[in-house]
């Protein structure tokens, strides 16, 4: 089993506008292929909560990238050949799932308890200001939860690729990629944010265009695994290797 103690990574090494463009580079000659695998993988992904599904399917995502970066061929099954991870992107989708929703649902008991509270304690004399005082609260309190998960997001960001590339249990893919993830915190901020712009983009285009880019901006974080961790060569154990300097096609 690989030693995550042994598997480096470089720190602020991920280039947003690079990562997006070795994305469109790594896809685009099998665009349609990739689109229809990320479209039916979100849709199984989806069809089970807790993320039991989605961790399988982005391990299918991943291995169909990074066969496409090796040179080597990919089907429309490849997506399904996620499910030889598993047991570990289980364990990482539910390292991933449980903690947003740790945060998430006691913040909708506390909106919903509050309404009710503000809504009790004005009676017959309605006070706009209370109603106004409650909602700016919970603006800001949403604010500080949807921060929360962006960190949360950042740091699972090369959960997957490392259960795929270097077959790490789940549990190990988490704490190494948060390691990386916060060594990379800016870099990938900076892509996430392109790839939600590219997102509204084909949203405000034709409203389901946001798929459309899905291709794009799961390859750009498979690129962007690559400029922290370079990529194994399939031939050699699964030990690390010395990140090699990325060049991207």
């Amino acid at each position: 089993m690989p030693n995550i103690d042994q598997i480096h990574y470089q720190r602020g090494a991920v280039q947003p506008v690079e990562c997006i463009k070795a994305g469109w580079n790594l896809v685009r000659n099998q665009y349609w292929l990739y689109f229809g695998m990320c479209l039916v993988g979100l849709l199984i992904g989806g069809a089970v909560p807790m993320g039991i599904l989605m961790g399988p399917m982005m391990c299918g995502l991943f291995l169909a990238f990074f066969n496409t970066r090796r040179g080597q061929p990919i089907e429309f099954g490849t997506l399904f050949k996620g499910f030889d991870f598993f047991g570990p992107s289980v364990i990482a989708a539910l390292l991933h799932t449980l903690p947003i929703m740790a945060i998430v649902i006691p913040v909708y008991i506390l909106f919903y308890a509050g309404f009710f509270v503000t809504i009790v304690m004005q009676g017959n004399n309605p006070n706009p200001g209370a109603f106004l005082g409650f909602i700016l609260v919970m603006i800001l309190v949403w604010v500080v939860v949807m921060l929360l998960i962006l960190v949360i997001s950042i740091a699972f960001t090369f959960t997957y690729p490392l259960i795929v590339d270097r077959g790490l249990p789940g549990f190990d893919a988490v704490k190494l990629s948060f390691k990386a993830g916060m060594a990379n915190f800016w870099g990938l901020l900076g892509l996430m944010i392109l790839s939600g712009l590219l997102g509204l983009a084909g949203f405000c285009a034709l409203i389901v265009g946001v798929y459309f880019v899905f291709p794009i901006t799961y390859s750009a974080v498979a690129a962007a695994y690559e400029q922290v961790f370079g990529l194994r060569n399939p031939n050699e154990p699964l030990t690390d290797l010395p990140p090699a300097p990325p060049s991207f096609t």
